[in-house]
């Protein structure tokens, strides 16, 4: 029997601006991801840039997080289009896509992510678990309505085009890398700077200005609430590895003596 076209719920979230909360998935294992699953999180982020995650694990966490009430995002490591491919053919709907400094970048991963005659993506359906092994009725010319694009604008240029990076069309949403912008505007390990802030908060209004949906991670809780106030969609309030370390080291600390690990403030990221 034909199976149905699996509905992005977050792409539609963003459309009806609706705030999407999230949490960064790094332990680059399908039995961590299931069991942040179901914690209640709008999303999940599978990265692949900073954690050890190649096209086989992410499937595997894929497969893990697909019976839960949640929606996976999946960071390449890079904007590769063939890469790119691959994680889709995998079954990803949502990219998140890092170090986008140009509109022609942008337009390229939008794409990447359509069949042709509207992009570049190779079709190879009887063979990915994204249409199922060609069990979805009709998925090549359905496919591309679900594609969600967020490109990472996090360098000195990439704000520099902001405007024109958010005006392509395909692309859904807009993510601040707090972390990289903050080194690549000369304040390395302080997102939390003035200047590294208000580049932000600006960069919210412009890309909400653009009809598109802004989103940013921190693990600063009076922060998200702010970066939220002020316009942001999807927001990642914390990391798997970071929540794990910390718990871990406050529970070792009530029985040794030490000190306990402090929670992040002034912009904290990671």
């Amino acid at each position: 029997m034909p199976m149905e076209m699996p509905r992005n719920a977050f792409k539609a979230a963003l459309k009806e601006r609706r705030v999407q909360i999230g949490l960064w998935v790094g332990l680059a294992d399908p039995y961590a991801a299931e069991a942040v699953a179901g914690t209640g999180f709008d999303w999940l982020l599978i990265d692949g840039e900073h954690a050890p995650n190649d096209v086989r694990q992410v499937l595997s966490q894929l497969q893990a997080v697909a019976p839960y009430p949640v929606h996976p995002v999946v960071r390449p490591v890079i904007g590769d289009v063939p890469l790119i491919k691959q994680i889709l053919d995998v079954g990803a709907q949502t990219l998140l896509v890092p170090v986008v400094e140009t509109a022609e970048q942008a337009a390229q991963m939008v794409a990447a992510t359509r069949y042709p005659p509207h992009g570049i993506r190779g079709v190879g359906s009887a063979l990915a678990r994204s249409s199922r092994w060609n069990q979805i009725d009709g998925y090549l010319h359905k496919a591309d309505a679900e594609m969600c694009v967020l490109v990472q604008v996090e360098t000195r240029r990439g704000l520099e085009n902001l405007e024109a990076i958010a005006a392509v069309d395909g692309v859904d949403g807009v993510f601040f890398g707090p972390a990289d912008l903050s080194a690549s505007m000369g304040y390395l390990g302080k997102p939390g700077h003035p200047d590294v802030q208000r580049s932000i908060l600006e960069g919210i209004a412009a890309v909400r200005r653009a009809g598109k949906a802004p989103g940013v991670l921190t693990a600063d809780q009076a922060l998200a609430r702010r970066y939220i106030e002020a316009g942001a969609l999807f927001v990642a309030v914390g990391v798997d590895t970071t929540l794990l370390v910390r718990a871990a080291s406050n529970l070792a600390a009530q029985f040794n003596g030490a000190q306990r690990a402090s929670e992040p403030s002034g912009g904290a990221v990671y």
